[in-house]
């Protein structure tokens, strides 16, 4: 008999709004696999590679706003949920992980998938917790509710992330046949009473002390999920003063009125002169990770008087070694009141907005001049491929050369319509593919993934699946090896890089596409409108290219924008 407990922790999930379970094959792990079948409460979909089965709910969670549960079998498998957990993680993700597991006398015994499950992800969730493994006193069912409760609160809280439920169970782990789910009184909820941090008027009044005896004020966005609140704020807030936002393509803010979007661009290629006269006095920060190199290095080295990190909560990290204030407080409101509390702008502010934007607009014209005369190489099928997007469309970027392409070319002002995603907490290409997979699964708005070929043959197992996906279009560079190691300094010149670093690879997503019977396309003029069109399954083109072209090309870019520095 499946306990009353694990059915009352379904209806628990349900009602805090709770809509996606995937669940892995297993059998340790049946009792909860039809506990939330049986609620009929669930979209419930099944993996059988934990690894992409857990960066699928990634994709899940991160395009329908809410927790996902994840669910595995005992041993092993919960160890292949951990590249997505550490990303969701760090990409502040709701995840509620329940891991089926032996009662404890039976661990270290030498018994079938069993291993030590207690805290297996460490300090990668936010909490963990674990049932009894009976439920005979209702004191355990009592804890079970309330544990269960505090999980998917906590999970939801700022920041955002992972927790992990672990769930010993004792045979037999299946009901009879004439069993029927268990029914009662609908769970108890316990719900968690947020509010919006504000600032004392003491503590307004030494920030804008502050920003009054700034000249230079820069704003600089990580990695952000779309929204148009943020988005709103700012852009009241810029159009009556101009402070420059220098960031990339993940903050999602292209669009916004002084946004300085190939700050990596130009950053990595201009003069130590011009970039002392863009050096702030006051730099203010919010969002996760940022893409641009050349952004981060800018900020250690020109370092500013005073930096302020905005968020409601949670320790801020330190990225640019200057930080000296956390304000806690959400984004939008501190913008909001910055509009309502500063009515003039500085004219030294203005100045300062135009030097930047200068400078981006420089890099925008050299980047199009480049690819107007460039029309071969990984890198200009990027550049095509951005501009010629669907609106209202997801566009998805594996780590490596793809973000890095996409965050030199950009999107345009007119492109706002556009949601970009990338798994830049890790930063690891493990399950790119499998969270744009968790994305289409979702919403049947287009997904498109650009991706390299060493991160889309490593998650193959994302295509792996019963569903069909006729909003997902994948894009494969497929430069038969890791080229970003042909570029930056250190692994290039060394005489293993080919084996050991670059690592060649001899396939062809073709041989793939085949394999599942997705449609395929290649070479360098797809025909975007068709390609972008949704309709039967997934979709491939595949550009096979080499990788002493593509250096080339790189490094002809990086020259070709140096040189209007030198004009």
């Amino acid at each position: 008999m499946i306990a009353p407990a694990l059915h009352q922790l379904a209806d628990l999930c349900a009602a805090k709004g709770i809509e996606h379970v995937i669940l892995c094959p297993g059998s340790r792990s049946a009792p909860l696999s039809l506990a939330f079948l049986r609620s009929g409460k669930f979209s419930c979909y099944t993996f059988s590679d934990e690894r992409s089965a857990a960066f699928i709910g990634l994709g899940l969670a991160q395009q329908s706003g809410r927790p996902v549960v994840l669910v595995c079998t005992s041993g092993s498998a919960a160890y292949n949920f951990a590249p997505a957990i550490a990303e969701a993680y760090y990409q502040r993700v709701p995840v509620l992980v329940i891991t089926a597991d032996r009662p404890k006398e039976w661990i270290d015994q030498l018994d079938g998938q069993t291993i030590r499950q207690t805290k297996i992800f460490g300090e990668h969730v936010k909490r963990f917790a674990e049932l009894p493994a009976d439920f005979v006193h209702p004191d355990a069912e009592w804890f079970a509710n309330r544990i269960g409760n505090e999980l998917i609160n906590l999970a939801q809280t700022f920041p955002q992330g992972p927790v992990h439920l672990n769930v010993p169970l004792r045979e037999p782990l299946y009901p009879s046949v004439n069993e029927k789910a268990a029914t009662g009184t609908p769970p108890r909820t316990i719900t968690v009473s947020t509010h919006r941090p504000t600032l004392e008027e003491s503590e307004w009044s030494n920030l804008l002390r502050t920003i009054n005896q700034s000249r230079k004020i820069l704003v600089v966005p990580g990695q952000m999920m779309p929204g148009d609140r943020l988005f709103n704020s700012l852009s009241n807030f810029l159009g009556t003063h101009r402070w420059p936002v220098a960031g990339d393509i993940l903050s999602n803010l292209h669009g916004l009125p002084g946004f300085a979007g190939h700050a990596d661009t130009f950053l990595g290629q201009m003069p130590d002169k011009l970039k002392h006269n863009l050096k702030p006095d006051l730099l203010i920060t919010f969002g996760n990770s940022l893409v641009a190199k050349n952004l981060k290095l800018f900020l250690r080295n020109f370092s500013p008087q005073a930096h302020w990190h905005l968020q409601p909560d949670g320790e801020a990290a330190d990225t640019f070694k200057n930080l000296t204030r956390t304000i806690a407080v959400d984004p939008d409101y501190f913008f909001d009141e910055l509009h309502r509390r500063v009515p003039d702008q500085q004219v030294s502010h203005r100045v300062y907005a135009e030097e930047w934007l200068q400078h981006d607009a420089q890099a925008r014209t050299a980047v199009d001049t480049f690819f107007t005369a460039q029309d071969q190489g990984e890198f200009s099928l990027v550049y095509s491929l951005l501009r010629n997007l669907p609106d209202r469309c997801n566009l998805h970027l594996a780590n490596s050369m793809s973000v890095r392409y996409a965050n030199h070319v950009g999107l345009l002002d007119n492109q706002r319509s556009i949601r970009v995603f990338s798994n830049r907490g890790t930063s690891g290409i493990d399950g790119c593919t499998s969270t744009s997979v968790g994305h289409a699964l979702a919403s049947p708005t287009p997904n498109i993934l650009i991706t390299g070929d060493q991160a889309f043959f490593y998650d193959r197992n994302a295509f792996w699946n019963n569903y069909p996906l006729p909003n997902l279009m994948v894009v494969v560079l497929n430069n038969h090896g890791g080229i970003i190691f042909n570029l930056i300094d250190g692994p290039s010149s060394l005489p293993e890089a080919e084996e050991f670093f670059i690592t060649r690879q001899p396939l062809r997503a073709k041989a793939l596409a085949q394999e599942f019977g997705y449609t395929y396309t290649e070479g360098m003029n797809p025909g975007w409108k068709d390609f972008f069109q949704p309709g039967g399954d997934v979709k491939i083109h595949e550009l096979e290219s080499s990788q002493s072209q593509n250096k080339s090309i790189f490094e002809a870019f990086r020259k070709h924008i140096k040189k209007s520095y030198e004009a």
